[in-house]
């Protein structure tokens, strides 16, 4: 089956459709699919619903998809950084579910692994609880989170090769595997193509099972905090 694609408008033909649910990789502005999310920007899909830790900055990641209105609901983390994201929610324009950190990715993973939900102590006593099944274990109270599975996952990753396996860099392994676990169809850009078989198994972090589409481009690395000492 051909997984290889000549560019991220064309790893996105067939798949994209308004209201779709997308998990997206990306931990601040490391290990974002750029190309992914701007080739769905030139589409003009809407009503999008994204599981993502944060939606970028404003003109970077999931926020030049708020700029064009493309997105209803973020089920998200971490919302700074992002002055239209905050103007969208505090004005009722867009719907936000918090989710803390280690919960969001572990949705992800289960969805991923078919496990439709799982009891955690994180959230308990706060807002994130509210509405969720509570049950005591051993004398201490959890909450029930459901796992996620997504229309399509996009994530970013370092290298592949043609049957998908994937290694990513660094940070950008706090979201991108697990995203890319929970979706129907898994969707992943990466910095180089190898040839199949010349990766170590060993070194290989998300299998190709997993990844239906692979598109190969070139990709800003940003830094989201620049901080230098006076000369």
């Amino acid at each position: 089956m051909k997984k290889v694609y000549g560019s991220a408008a064309e790893a996105l033909e067939g798949v994209l459709f308004d209201g779709m649910f997308i998990a997206s990789g990306g931990f601040g502005l490391c290990g974002i699919p750029e190309l992914l999310l701007n080739a769905i920007k030139e589409a003009g899909t809407k009503n999008l619903t994204f599981a993502s830790n944060n939606a970028g900055v404003d003109d970077f990641g999931i926020g030049i998809l708020l700029q064009t209105k493309q997105v209803k609901k973020m089920i998200s983390s971490y919302v700074g950084e992002n002055a239209e994201f905050m103007r969208q929610y505090l004005s009722g324009e867009l719907e936000l579910e918090f989710n803390p950190q280690g919960t969001l990715a572990e949705r992800m993973r289960a969805g991923g692994c078919g496990i439709p939900g799982f009891y955690t102590k994180t959230g308990v006593g706060t807002v994130i609880a509210d509405g969720k099944e509570h049950k005591d274990f051993n004398g201490e109270t959890y909450i029930m989170e459901e796992g996620i599975v997504a229309d399509l996952a996009i994530v970013k990753a370092w290298k592949a090769d043609a049957t998908g396996n994937l290694v990513f860099r660094k940070t950008a392994r706090n979201f991108n595997p697990p995203a890319a676990m929970c979706g129907k169809i898994c969707i992943a850009e990466v910095e180089e193509i190898v040839e199949t078989g010349s990766l170590d198994p060993d070194t290989i972090h998300l299998p190709g099972i997993y990844v239906h589409r692979i598109v190969q481009g070139d990709h800003e690395k940003r830094i989201e905090q620049r901080t230098v000492r006076e000369a």
